[in-house]
């Protein structure tokens, strides 16, 4: 018997206009394992398996962990719902962070993206599901980087004439080899999370040293 991968459930709507978005979003308030997108009228609503929700556990802390080594101010917002209603756009990133735009944020609570940068990172993963379908609300909220990780491996986009293209360097972390990052997840994977982040905060002070 050929056993399959378990999916994420995962549900699309068309012709769901703004107001019903916004609406849902109310209803649902805080709703854990529950992501929402929103696309000129499509919906997309999935609820993550336990693996998709570990691997945006373990490369969040690690992006917190790099801007730790690094000394860089950062603040995380998790899966915050970002939206324009001017572009009909919404999406709840697996993670996202602002960097450049710190100083802009810092200790802010309440965003408004006709107003207020997106932030800097948004985390994408892919284990059941393509986010490249979702990149096109990326693009109209702005947002100047991802990185989607699947199969074991982390690939950064760069937002360039609104359009996302694939990159080897990330605007955050320019001097470190990002896609190093899986195989040091999956070498320390059995030894937990604390192992995971002592030997990634390592890595970052020997490339450093480099």
């Amino acid at each position: 018997m050929l056993l399959t991968k378990p999916r994420a459930a995962r549900v699309l709507l068309n012709n769901i206009s703004w107001e019903m978005f916004e609406n849902l979003l109310l209803d649902l308030g805080d709703r854990p394992g529950v992501r929402l997108a929103y696309n000129f009228g499509t919906l997309e609503i999935m609820t993550p398996l336990p693996e998709h929700e570990y691997y945006k556990e373990v490369i969040g802390d690690l992006v917190k962990d790099l801007a730790e080594e690094l000394d860089l101010d950062y603040e995380s917002f998790g899966s915050t719902t970002w939206r324009r209603a001017i572009k009909e756009a919404g999406v709840e990133p697996d993670n996202c962070f602002y960097f450049q735009n710190f100083p802009i944020i810092r200790g802010q609570l309440e965003f408004d993206l006709n107003q207020d940068p997106p932030p800097d990172l948004a985390l994408e993963i892919d284990l059941s599901s393509k986010s490249l379908s979702r990149f096109p609300i990326y693009v109209r909220l702005g947002f100047p980087e991802i990185w989607c990780y699947e199969d074991g491996e982390i690939t950064i986009y760069l937002l360039e004439k609104e359009e996302y293209i694939k990159a080897e360097n990330s605007l955050i972390f320019p001097q470190l080899p990002i896609q190093e990052l899986p195989s040091l997840i999956e070498l320390n994977r059995h030894e937990g999370r604390r192992a995971i982040r002592r030997v990634v905060r390592a890595w970052v002070r020997e490339k450093m040293a480099d």
